[in-house]
């Protein structure tokens, strides 16, 4: 009681009797928010099959030291806290259950993996806690009507899967398409979506074979695949699975056209360790500026990165574009959490989300944007393909959308 009443005597009578409204009167707050502080929370794979991804939660971490130490968001210290679930969907709901109801967060942020969100999904709705643009790109995401506490981040599998489809069509003759898919939600939808950009030629698909994130190596996989006689290959796996794939290929002297995910597109983790000669001439789409191409070496917005990396993560690989998709999507919570002023409520941090048109993000390739409402859910829906040559990735053609691939 002490504490309110010297807060009263404080205010003026002046201010009173005006009717102003006090500063304090007029923030609003959830768990996870005070007038100092804003909890995120966070799980990735920082252990087991997919931890290659490992580096993302790592680079967030870095991104909201930084701006700790620039003062905070509104004069608020970002308190992100982030647990290992080892790309294991039971092991992610015991620790978001943890981060919602213990550590009693605003919101999760950035959780890593389809299976991982998917076996959250239902709980993160139910407990209207937001679960915010999501490391992962299943179409599932972008379902305000049904799911209206989630959000994804980057282009959709669908969408992406779609525009694989109608570039093998309209460039590789006879194709006969062999496809690797791992065996869960993230596998299923790139293909879905695959099959859709087919259309009529879906048949062309001559063998698709599956694997468990539990599996050591996909080596007879592509044995399998190679013996369709397939002059195409679509790499449908997260990192080291597709680093084995394109290696195993070339050591068996399978030669097809190649197409990778973007989600396995980094070049320090995945095309590195294949081997950057069997990599060579692999196509993936990107909505990001990678690291390792020269064209970007004085770009403006990479430069800025570069100094980022260099003082909040000496040390770590530059040339791994994950540390890239790390700061652009911290840089969309940092707006959004901006935007959200006094007002730090779940369902102000979603309304606020859900209000960006053609927002530039750093990092993202020229002429993508932002843009999202309250009935979509997508913030970004464009990409440009690039083709793997030398050491790093080169874009080609235009930047597309599945409508105009």
């Amino acid at each position: 009681m002490r504490t309110n009443r010297r807060t009263f005597i404080g205010v003026s009578a002046a201010a009173l009797l005006s009717g102003s409204r006090l500063a304090f009167a007029e923030k609003k707050y959830d768990d996870g928010a005070t007038d100092t502080e804003i909890k995120l929370g966070h799980a990735g794979p920082y252990s087991g099959p997919a931890s290659a991804y490992g580096v993302i939660g790592k680079g967030i971490e870095a991104y909201w030291k930084m701006v700790n130490d620039q003062g905070g968001i509104n004069g608020r210290k970002v308190n992100f806290v982030t647990y290992d679930d080892g790309y294991s969907p039971p092991k992610t709901v015991e620790v978001v259950r943890r981060l919602v109801e213990q550590d009693k967060v605003l919101c999760l942020f950035n959780t890593l993996g389809t299976p991982s969100n998917t076996a959250i999904h239902k709980y993160m709705n139910q407990k209207k806690v937001p679960q915010l643009y999501v490391a992962t790109g299943a179409s599932k995401w972008g379902d305000p009507k049904h799911f209206p506490w989630t959000m994804g981040y980057q282009p959709d599998y669908n969408t992406e899967g779609q525009i694989y489809a109608k570039h093998i069509m309209a460039n590789v003759k006879d194709a006969k398409i062999a496809v690797l898919m791992q065996n869960d939600d993230f596998g299923k939808d790139y293909v879905d979506g695959f099959k859709k950009g087919l259309g009529g030629d879906a048949g062309k698909i001559v063998k698709l074979v599956t694997y468990e994130v539990t599996d050591p190596t996909v080596d007879s996989q592509i044995i399998q695949l190679k013996d369709t006689g397939a002059n195409v290959f679509l790499n449908v796996a997260t990192p080291k699975f597709a680093a084995q794939a394109i290696r195993k290929a070339a050591d068996i002297g399978w030669k097809p056209a190649q197409y990778m995910t973007n989600v396995s597109a980094s070049v320090a983790a995945v095309l590195k360790p294949a081997g950057f000669d069997n990599a060579q001439g692999i196509i993936t789409a990107a909505y990001l500026k990678d690291p390792t191409d020269k064209r970007w070496a004085d770009d403006a917005e990479l430069k800025v990165w570069r100094e980022f990396m260099t003082k909040y993560m000496p040390g770590a690989n530059q040339g791994d574009g994950n540390y890239v998709y790390a700061y652009t999507v911290s840089y969309l919570m940092h707006e959004t959490l901006k935007k959200c002023g006094d007002t730090l409520t779940r369902e102000n941090v979603m309304k606020q989300a859900a209000n960006f048109q053609k927002f530039r993000v750093p990092g993202l390739l020229p002429g993508i944007t932002i843009n999202t409402s309250p009935t979509d859910f997508f913030p970004i829906q464009s990409v440009q393909l690039e083709a793997f040559k030398g050491e790093s990735w080169e874009l080609f053609g235009e930047v597309m959308s599945a409508e105009s691939a």
